[in-house]
């Protein structure tokens, strides 16, 4: 009797008597041969059939509250996704999840998985994921579609893609993880698998010389070969005490190019927009020994260097522990 008096108490003043007294009839005889569950979805498409209109929105309060945000990478490798969707985002994935996280699709556990036209009866009937696991293996089938359609133009001077860096040792033993250019890790399974589609770029690198192996990309304009190496060897912005990684950096001449600075590899860095220009204004980079470092203008600093070690956690280790890392 709740759920009904609830029902009713919130029905526009508008609403005939008898509209009124019919949708109680109705939920009565729905809530004498079912559950609360159900008569509560029942009342709330009633409502909704009555009065289509709803209240009316407040679009702006609407938009101020949308979101869609990427959480802290956990000790597995995984990462929470939390988010308020606008109507017309629902309206856009509703699709999508009922084509690609239907039960046979994007099935990871198929030999090869359906991602296009109808799964087989056989697929259908051996696929054990949820309906939330499935809706998350639609989302890669979903993101690889896009990044293989070459039509995501250019982001800070390369192609919209994943990139990756890795060892040639940990490659060869499929051991460890790869960093990507937003400064996740990928485990080396996941990074195998992922280097068999073309549009993916994956950087190898010897550990012991950091000298650069191999270099797997479509064809590019050598420019974009140069970035790739400073993703894997910079990983992010190199000002020190900077979070921002690789995907969000511009190439910075470590001298300036008005000053006839070279577009070489080893004369150019990741920095972001910010500290691009704050390296203009005093501070001076350059490398040593692979490592990228930053020397603060005279009035700031006593002139040491510094060096970004938020992207590159593992310099913090002894010699020792570093060659066997």
């Amino acid at each position: 009797m709740t759920i009904i008096r609830f029902f009713l108490d919130r029905l526009p003043g508008w609403v005939d008597p008898e509209v009124k007294e019919l949708s109680e009839g109705t939920l009565a005889s729905v809530g004498s041969g079912t559950g609360p569950d159900e008569l509560r979805k029942t009342a709330e498409k009633l409502a909704t059939a009555i009065d289509q209109d709803g209240p009316k929105p407040d679009d702006k309060e609407r938009a101020r509250k949308r979101f869609l945000r990427l959480g802290p990478q956990q000790a597995d490798g995984m990462t929470p996704l939390t988010g308020l969707l606008d109507p017309e985002v629902r309206a856009t994935i509703e699709p999508i999840l009922s084509k690609f996280g239907a039960p046979g699709m994007c099935n990871p556990a198929d030999h090869e998985p359906r991602t296009s036209g109808t799964p087989s009866q056989e697929q259908i009937d051996s696929d054990d994921r949820t309906a939330p696991q499935r809706n998350h293996d639609a989302l890669i089938a979903l993101g690889r579609c896009a990044l293989s359609s070459g039509e995501l133009g250019q982001h800070n001077g390369l192609p919209v893609t994943v990139i990756v860096s890795t060892t040639l040792q940990d490659l060869q033993a499929g051991t460890g993880s790869g960093v990507t250019g937003g400064g996740s890790l990928l485990p080396m399974a996941d990074l195998i698998r992922m280097a068999a589609h073309a549009h993916h770029y994956l950087a190898v690198f010897d550990k012991h010389t950091n000298e650069a192996l191999y270099l797997g990309r479509t064809k590019r304009l050598a420019s974009v070969g140069q970035r790739i190496v400073l993703h894997a060897r910079d990983r992010g912005c190199t000002k020190p005490g900077c979070t921002v990684p690789g995907y969000g950096t511009q190439v910075h001449h470590m001298t300036s190019w008005a000053r006839n600075g070279l577009t070489d590899v080893d004369a150019v860095t990741l920095a972001c927009g910010g500290d691009n220009r704050l390296a203009e204004n005093g501070w001076t980079v350059h490398l040593q020994d692979g490592v990228v470092q930053w020397i603060p203008p005279p009035e700031l600093d006593v002139g040491q260097a510094r060096v970004n070690y938020l992207h590159h956690p593992e310099r913090l280790l002894t010699p020792d522990d570093e060659s066997a890392a």
